[in-house]
């Protein structure tokens, strides 16, 4: 069976891909150049930090490292010499490399299981969103509700109602909280179903076309038009996989954790041996 390198990477690419909702954090690994982007630790120099008032005691100073120990350049320190070391048994050699390149980023837009499921779980958490803003007005009606009454209201009822308010507020934090974690479960299930069809799905053009190296478009500088795969990828993922399984609403797909040994019962009173 050929290996494919882009197979290793797969998982990151396409986590990182904004068809689920989240946008794309674009990374620059060591040793690459990207135009128009300041080169590492050149970024632009952050905002001056606002005075601080003064204390009425201030506090003393600590002690500070002189500047000259900071700027004084470091001495050139000595490389050990390249050991000599005998030479291994002769192996087999490689393959000759026949290369492929392939957009995922592309392939994923046009991939209609990821487009119903882009669909499915944006109506998802838009309705969370609704819910959310609701739920703020409706505290902060109760809010101003308490306001209005609480020159009429005794200490003990003031209490009861921002005793009521605050759990108001605890509980529906707690369900937002659970309500969006679910949502992402959901996002992560339906992206873990395209993926595992479209690693099947490059493997299976790749061999198709005796190609034995895949790599992302993005990191080929010039390539011609014959190399490219991913029209033929997104043709094949549509065929096999055009939709996904989305959980219901409120469903989650993760999988309950195995419990461990601490979590078991104890043994019961008959088998643990009595002391002499």
């Amino acid at each position: 069976m050929l290996r494919i390198s882009t197979f290793l990477t797969l998982a990151a690419v396409l986590l990182a891909t904004p068809w689920l909702g989240a946008p794309a954090q674009a990374q620059q690994q060591p040793g690459f150049f990207v135009p128009g982007q300041p080169a590492q630790g050149q970024g632009a120099r952050p905002p001056a930090r606002p005075p601080v008032a003064a204390q009425p005691a201030p506090r003393a100073p600590e002690p500070q490292q002189p500047a000259e120990l900071d700027e004084a350049p470091l001495g050139q320190i000595p490389m050990p010499p390249v050991p000599e070391l005998p030479a291994l048994p002769k192996g087999a050699a490689p393959p000759a490399s026949v290369i492929g390149v392939i957009g995922l980023p592309e392939v994923m837009r046009a991939s209609l299981a990821a487009q119903s499921a882009d669909k499915i779980i944006g109506e998802r958490r838009e309705k969370l969103n609704e819910d959310a803003q609701k739920e703020q007005l409706l505290w902060r009606d109760m809010q101003q509700a308490l306001a209005r009454d609480r020159a009429k209201l005794t200490p003990d009822q003031i209490r009861a109602r921002e005793r009521e308010l605050q759990e108001r507020i605890t509980a529906a934090q707690r369900s937002f909280r659970d309500r969006n974690r679910i949502i992402q479960e959901a996002a992560q299930f339906a992206i873990n179903q395209v993926q595992s069809s479209l690693i099947g799905v490059i493997r299976q053009v790749a061999d198709s076309r005796g190609m034995n190296l895949v790599l992302h478009r993005s990191q080929v500088a010039l390539n011609v038009n014959e190399f490219d795969i991913s029209d033929k990828v997104a043709e094949e993922l549509n065929r096999i996989l055009p939709t996904v399984n989305v959980p219901a609403d409120g469903v989650s797909p993760a999988v309950p954790p195995t419990p461990t040994a601490a979590a078991l019962p104890p043994p019961p009173a008959s088998a643990t041996p009595a002391n002499r």
